[in-house]
C-alpha cells in the first residue's frame, strides 16, 4: 500500500485530452463581461489547484461509458461550485492565503470575494439549465445545501466544544464527503442511469471525501501544508478526529486543561503546541490515521466491483494520492 505517490499528471493520462477540453469550457464558463470580475476569474484560472474533482468526474464517467457533453457539463459544475465555497470559505475563516496565493478577499475584500463567491455558485447552477442537465443540477445542489450545514453544524459544536466521534463523521461527510460524492455520481450519471451503479459510485465518493478530509485534519498536527499552516484548526476551536480521540484518552483533569487551552489560549503558539503535542502523545494521529486507511479500503473494495479498465486503475491511484499527499 506505501508504494510511492504519484504525480496528478501520470494519474490523468487516460483522460489528459478530456482535461484539457475540460478546461476550455471551464475558462469560458467563467468570463465576465464585468470588467473587476473578468480580472478576479482571471486570477483564480491563473492560480488553478489540484482539479481533483473534475477528475473525479470524468474518470467516474469513463469507469461506467463515454466521456460526452454531459460529462463536460458535469466537470464544469464540480469546478464552478467548488470554486465559489473556496472563495466563501477564505471569507469565512478571514484567510488571507489559498494555494500559497493571496485569496480573493485579501486583495480585493470581502465585498467582491462574496459577490465572486456567489457569481461561481450562480454560473455553476445555470450551465445546467442552459443545457437542461437536471439530474446533474439536483446530484449537485444537495451537496452544496449538505456542506453549508456541515459547515453550520461545526460552528455550532466548536463553541461548546462537545463534539465527539460520531458527529464528527457526520460533520465531515457533509461538508467535504457530500461533494467528492456528488462529483463521482454527476460524471456517472453523465453516461449511465443504471441506479445500483450510481448508488455504488456514490458510496465510492463518499468515502473517498471522508479519507481526504481525515488526512487534511491530520495536517494540522505536524506536517507543513500549503496555505494552512499548523494548529489552524486548533486555533479555530475545530474539533478534529486526533484531538478527540485524544480527549478521550485523558484524564479528567487533562481533559479539562487541554479544552480550558483550546477555548482560551490558542492566541499563542506555545499553547497550540501543546495541544498538538498532546494529541499526539496520546495516540491521536494514529488513530486517526488507521480510521483514514479504513476508508480507504472500504472506497478501494468498492472500486474493484466494478470491471477493470483503465479509468478504474486511474481511481485507484487517485485515492492512494488523496491519502498520502504531503499537502
Amino acid at each position: 500500500m506505501h508504494s510511492p505517490v504519484l504525480k496528478l499528471s501520470h494519474i490523468k493520462q487516460p483522460i489528459a485530452a478530456e482535461m484539457q477540453t475540460f478546461e476550455g469550457r471551464f475558462r469560458e464558463a467563467m468570463r465576465s463581461k464585468v470588467a473587476l470580475l473578468d480580472r478576479i476569474t482571471y486570477y483564480i484560472a491563473h492560480r488553478k489547484g489540484k482539479q481533483m474533482r473534475p477528475m473525479f468526474v470524468l474518470l467516474s464517467a469513463k469507469l461506467l461509458g463515454q466521456i460526452n457533453d454531459s460529462t463536460y457539463t458535469a466537470a464544469s459544475m464540480v469546478e464552478l461550485l467548488h470554486t465559489g465555497t473556496l472563495v466563501h470559505d477564505d471569507v469565512v475563516d478571514d484567510s488571507d492565503k489559498r494555494r500559497g496565493f493571496f485569496s480573493i478577499n485579501a486583495l480585493w475584500k470581502n465585498k467582491a470575494a462574496v459577490l465572486v463567491g456567489d457569481y461561481f455558485l450562480s454560473k455553476g447552477l445555470l450551465i445546467a439549465l442552459q443545457s437542461e442537465e437536471y439530474k446533474l443540477l439536483q446530484i449537485l445542489t444537495e451537496a452544496i445545501k449538505k456542506m453549508s450545514e456541515g459547515e453550520l453544524q461545526q460552528m455550532a459544536k466548536a463553541r461548546k466544544m462537545n463534539i465527539d466521534e460520531e458527529t464528527y463523521y457526520e460533520v465531515i461527510q457533509k461538508k467535504t464527503a457530500s461533494f467528492f460524492a456528488a462529483a463521482c455520481t454527476a460524471g456517472a450519471a453523465s453516461v449511465c442511469d443504471d441506479q445500483d451503479a450510481l448508488d455504488k459510485v456514490h458510496r465510492f465518493g463518499e468515502l473517498i471525501g471522508m479519507a481526504f478530509q481525515v488526512k487534511d485534519d491530520l495536517f494540522d498536527y505536524g506536517q507543513k501544508k500549503l496555505g494552512k499552516p499548523i494548529g489552524i484548526d486548533i486555533k479555530e476551536k475545530k474539533m478534529t478526529l486526533p484531538l478527540i480521540y485524544a480527549l478521550q484518552q485523558g484524564t479528567s483533569a487533562e481533559r479539562r486543561h487541554i479544552i480550558y487551552l483550546v477555548k482560551n489560549r490558542t492566541h499563542k503558539m506555545k499553547y497550540v503546541q501543546e495541544v498538538i503535542d498532546f494529541a499526539i502523545e496520546k495516540g491521536g494521529l494514529t488513530y486517526a490515521t488507521s480510521k483514514m486507511n479504513a476508508f480507504r479500503g472500504e472506497a478501494l473494495e468498492l472500486l474493484h466491483t466494478f470491471e477493470e479498465n483503465e479509468a478504474r486503475l486511474a481511481l485507484e491511484q487517485l485515492i492512494m494520492f488523496v491519502t498520502e499527499r504531503s499537502k
